[in-house]
Order: C-alpha cells, then structure tokens, then sequence
C-alpha cells in the first residue's frame, strides 16, 4: 500500500467531519470495525477507515449513542458496502426522526381491516414473501409518507404502522389464510386464494372477524410498558425525595453510562451554575458541562435558567451542555434551547430522566425476566 495512502488519526478525524478528540473517541470504541495497518511501527488507518467512521458519524449525528450502536453492530453487523448502509440508515432512523406523536398522522395511517386484503395481494403469486418485502408492497399501496410509515405511538417505542402490520399477519396466519414458511417468510394459503375470490359483502364480513383477533404478544408488549411508566413514576418520584448532592451524581452517572465520555461532578460551591462535566477525551479537549436541578415535578423551568447555564458555557468557552431536572421546561425555554446553534443544549425533564435510567440500568434492579419462544426453522432443515 502506498504511503501517501496511509492517514494519521489526526487527519483520519479531520476527513470524517470530526475534531480530533471526538474522532480518537470513536476510533477506540469500535477498534474492531475500523482497520488499521502497522507503517514503520506507527499505526496508521485506509480509505476503508475513513469509509467506516464517517458511517458511524452519520448515525451518530441521527442522535444514537455509542452503546446503542454497539448493541446494534453486534446483532446485525458493520455494513459491508454503500447498500447495506442505507439500508441500515433507513432502518434506524425512526427511532430519532418521528418521535414525535401527531394525531392526525396517525388517522391517516391504514387500519388492520383496510391491509388486510392489501395484504393478501401482495402474496397472490403463491410465492413466498418475506415480511419486509410485504411492508414495502403496503407502502407503495397506499402511498405512505415517511411520516405515516415512521409515526410512533404517544409515548411509546413502537411504529404505528408496523405494529398494524403485525397483527395483520397474526390475524391471517391464525385463521389460517397464510402460512409462515420459514423467519419471517409467508406464503398465502389456498383458503387465502379463495378468499380473494369472494365478493365484496363475504370479505367484508371476514375482515370484520379478522380484526377481533388480537397478537397475544401485542398485549405483553402494552403491559410491559404500562410497568415501564408506573416504574418510571416512581422512580421520578424517589428522585424528588433524595438530596440534592447525590441527584448530581446520580445525572452523571447516567450520562457516563450512556457512552458520553468520563463524567464527574464539579465542586459542590461556586460552581458558577455547573453541576458536572463529561469528558469527551481523556485530556478534556471536549467537554459536556451539565446543570442539574432537582424540583418539585410541578415546577416549571422557563427561559431564564436555560439562559443562565447558556452563559456559564461561555465562560469556560464550551459548545455543550445537557440541563437534566424532576420538573418540566416551558416552551420558551425549549424554543430558546434551540436557537442557540452552534452551541449545542439538551434539555432533559423529569419523565424521560426516569425512562433513560431505566434503560441504562441506573438505579434499578431487574425483577423478573421472560422468555417467548419461537419455530427454529434451520434446525428442520435437510442436512
């Protein structure tokens, strides 16, 4: 390989878009994905580097953590080539760019009775599908937007559509009108054939059988996260009560845990309204500054402090802040929160506090675990 090829970590950093704290940062957590040659006893990184970290800066910037990726590669791999990358992009980008919950999207988007026929359709061949293949038949079908497609539910993980969907298929597959031939791969039966051939007041009438069937799993799912928010309650609550020096340590915690960087609390006085910093890099090039404030859940925090903790920024000449509270912030607060660009402040309440610790583990225990058990179709298999 020729040298001129070869790139330092400091260029390596500066060709992916990054500072080169934030680039070394990166290159040390996913060492495994990023390649790496051995030049005169220096280490030294290929245009399929550069290739590499700028996909994990273009998934990063979609607001996903380091740990988050991580979970992810382990389960699907690193994308092998310029598809797979957009493949991997579109999947996971409803997580960050439709969270939030409209109602007149989600009348828009199909009911389970109106995909059902849909749905036949889309397997009438007799060949089989996979189930990712009939999901972008019923997009094209009904002319979905990314909004319809991506809409989760109000305060819920899950996309409106694909849960649909899902009891669509589960509907189907119980009454018998098609079969899963393998993972996630069905095939329409001869009763789903003759169905198709009925006229429109006997398919009218089974659709509305149909759609009194209800995914067993659905209904785990829904009690799962009415625990989650009776737990997420009162862990808000326990919050309240706790002093205000161990909820600072609590919030840094939890920022470290989510993959930030190393985080510590700032001096307990005169702390010039800083609470705590993360460490993006070890020598603190990059630094995350966090105020902390630990109210009553009915106490509002307006424009005013987010604006305070905007001008403690500056003084340390910082571009990033994350304001955690118990309470709530007022809409001009968050308008101002966003203005700021490119100074970066994240502005976390109360509720999504307790759902962050729940999901990195940060002041709870697991009480119960479950297990739902599915066809192993390989093991079927023809040797």
């Amino acid at each position: 390989m020729n040298k001129k090829d070869l790139l330092t970590k400091t260029k390596l950093s500066e060709l992916a878009g990054w500072s080169e704290s934030n680039g070394r940062r990166w290159m040390k957590n996913f060492k495994e994905y990023i390649p790496s040659v051995n030049h005169n006893n220096r280490e030294r990184y290929t245009k399929d580097s550069l290739k590499k970290l700028k996909f994990l800066k273009k998934i990063s910037e979609m607001g996903m953590t380091i740990p988050e990726i991580k979970e992810i590669l382990v389960k699907e791999g690193f994308p092998q080539n310029e598809k797979e990358e957009i493949k991997f992009i579109e999947k996971y980008r409803t997580e960050r760019y439709y969270a939030n919950y409209d109602e007149s999207v989600k009348n828009t988007i199909p009911s389970t009775g109106e995909m059902m026929i849909p749905y036949l359709n889309a397997m009438k061949d007799r060949s089989p599908h996979s189930a990712s293949e009939i999901t972008e038949y019923l997009v094209h079908y009904f002319r979905l937007t990314d909004e319809q497609r991506f809409m989760k539910y109000e305060g819920n993980t899950d996309i409106i559509l694909l849960s649909r969907i899902r009891n669509v298929r589960y509907s189907l597959k119980k009454e018998d009108y098609i079969e899963e031939v393998n993972k996630l791969t069905y095939k329409i039966t001869q009763k789903g054939v003759e169905l198709l051939k009925e006229n429109k007041q006997e398919i009218e009438g089974e659709i509305e059988e149909l759609e009194k069937n209800v995914d067993p799993l659905l209904i785990v799912k829904e009690k799962l996260n009415d625990l989650k928010d009776e737990l997420a309650s009162n862990l808000l609550k326990k919050l309240t009560e706790i002093h205000w020096m161990k909820f600072e340590d609590i919030v840094v915690e939890l920022l470290t845990k989510m993959g930030y960087g190393d985080g510590e609390v700032t001096q307990r006085t005169n702390d010039e309204g800083l609470d705590g910093l993360i460490k993006e890099d070890k020598l603190g090039l990059e630094n995350i500054y966090i105020q902390a404030k630990k109210y009553a859940v009915n106490r509002s925090i307006g424009r005013d402090a987010v604006q305070s903790f905007s001008g403690a920024l500056d003084g340390k000449g910082a571009r990033k802040g994350v304001f955690l509270t118990t309470s709530y912030f007022t809409a001009n607060a968050i308008e101002y929160a966003k203005s700021l660009a490119p100074k970066k402040i994240i502005l976390i309440e109360g509720t999504e506090l307790a759902k962050l610790m729940i999901n990195y583990d940060v002041g709870v225990n697991v009480s119960n675990t479950f297990s739902v058990k599915e066809i192993d179709y390989d093991y079927f298999k023809n040797d």
